[in-house]
């Protein structure tokens, strides 16, 4: 592998693990409140169906993205009414987000080709031309440090923007230190008079409608515009294991999620001479998925970084 390749595929990587680097913020953001929400996979398809249809009809990149936004952070609510109003099990009305998520966005998109009587969705020219990699002059142009740093789609600087400040909020600010309060003991965060329910919702709608748009970066990115089913693809699992590997910090999470960005990205740059079957290719970010959890489970014994409270739903006694 020659010097140029190797630059270009920091470069796929990066962009290969932004997806998951939306879902693995949004993950993080709604177990810092102490809820463990298993429906990432489902928010983002949710997200990705919502951002398709919106830069479809108004040729807006812009509104797309809020439009993807706005249709995860719906679904977390759902999931927030359940879990945080009526205390229903975490781990299932995850779970069941998922299986609905995605049944929804492929009903949709399937009700939409029939509507329109078209073969296939594809965003209009006016709209991907938008999520190109964006050339900053004299920047872009730079030998190495231009293809690795200033020559990315929207998307990426995004991802990277919202980890940073998701890391000034829970570390620099008074809000995002109460946030943590309340993962860490509800209980004495209510006494000591933080409004725990009212930042429950705010922070499991905001984690999911950071997924949202993890989503519409698979089907406008990935996809390369064109609408097909099953799109996430299995991300938003590894993105939930991801914040196991990130140990719940925004910053991290920005190096782990192109980690297994280059993970499936490597199948396009080892020799085919080497001999190695693609599917193993294929299969190897999920193994490390399956690794990362079984060495977080080993951790937990000695320490754990997770929110205490996470899992575990509060509930206020009245006196």
């Amino acid at each position: 592998m020659d010097f140029g390749m190797i630059i270009a595929f920091i470069a796929a990587s990066i962009t290969s693990g932004t997806p998951i680097l939306f879902g693995t913020l949004g993950e993080i953001v709604t177990e810092k409140v102490g809820h463990l929400n298993l429906g990432v996979e489902g928010m983002m398809a949710i997200g990705a169906f919502a951002g398709f249809m919106a830069g479809y009809t108004t040729d807006s990149f812009l509104i797309a993205i809020l439009v993807a936004f706005a249709a995860g952070a719906l679904a977390a609510l759902i999931y927030g009414i359940l879990t945080i109003t009526f205390m229903a099990n975490q781990n299932v009305t995850g779970l069941t987000l998922t299986i609905f998520g995605v049944g929804l966005a492929n009903f949709c998109g399937h009700f939409a080709r029939k509507t329109l009587e078209v073969e296939s969705l594809k965003l209009p020219e006016k709209i991907t031309d938008q999520m190109r990699a964006i050339n900053i002059p004299g920047l872009s142009d730079i030998p190495v440090i231009g293809p690795l740093l200033f020559s990315y789609n929207p998307f990426v600087y995004l991802g990277i923007i919202t980890a940073i400040l998701l890391a000034f909020y829970f570390n620099r600010t008074k809000r995002g230190l109460n946030v943590r309060a309340i993962g860490e003991n509800p209980a004495a965060a209510d006494a000591a008079g933080i409004k725990v329910t009212k930042w429950k919702y705010i922070n499991v709608c905001l984690g999911g409608g950071i997924c949202g748009i993890g989503g519409a970066f698979t089907i406008m990115i990935i996809n390369k515009g064109v609408w097909i089913s099953d799109c996430v693809n299995g991300l938003g699992w590894i993105s939930v294991a991801l914040v196991i590997f990130a140990s719940w910090n925004p910053k991290k999470a920005i190096f782990g999620s192109f980690i297994f960005g280059a993970l499936r990205q490597l199948k396009y740059y080892v020799p085919s001479s080497i001999g190695i079957p693609g599917a193993i290719y294929d299969m190897l970010p999920y193994i490390i998925t399956t690794i990362v959890l079984i060495m977080a489970s080993v951790r937990n014994s000695k320490k754990n970084a997770q929110p205490a409270s996470c899992g575990v739903n509060y509930f206020r006694e009245e006196r």
